[in-house]
């Protein structure tokens, strides 16, 4: 058994592959706390541009934030596994942004084409 801390074990065994520095989870982690508190500032302190932007601004840094947690924390790179896993992560990606963007494109055109106009006129019932 050795008495090397844990990091210092996998850096002399040269068995680095998937695992952070703790260099690189302290970026990550200060990282991903300004990404919350900038969004958080915006709204709460009204001093923002007009709401369109803040919605861009804040969808922007949300973004960001997910490109952070999955290379610092979740460590999906080219490297590891030979990019399978990025790839996999890619792929979801692109899966859920179809479904989604899907969903409210449907959500949008129904009640577009479904609701009844305001102050239009039914028609007699018979």
């Amino acid at each position: 058994m050795s008495t090397e801390p844990y990091d210092a074990a996998l850096h002399a065994h040269g068995d680095t592959h998937g695992h952070g520095s703790r260099l690189g989870y302290r970026v990550g982690s200060l990282l991903a706390i300004v990404l919350t508190v900038v969004p958080f500032w915006l709204v709460m302190s009204q001093s923002g541009p007009a709401p369109g932007w803040m919605a861009a601004v804040i969808f922007a840094l949300a973004v960001s934030q997910i490109a952070v947690h999955v290379i610092c924390f979740l460590h999906l790179d080219t490297r590891s596994e030979g990019g399978w896993t990025l790839l996999a992560f890619l792929f979801t990606a692109v899966i859920v942004v179809i479904t989604i963007g899907g969903s409210i494109w449907v959500m949008f055109h129904l009640n577009t084409n479904m609701m009844p106009m305001p102050g239009a006129h039914m028609g007699p019932v018979r």
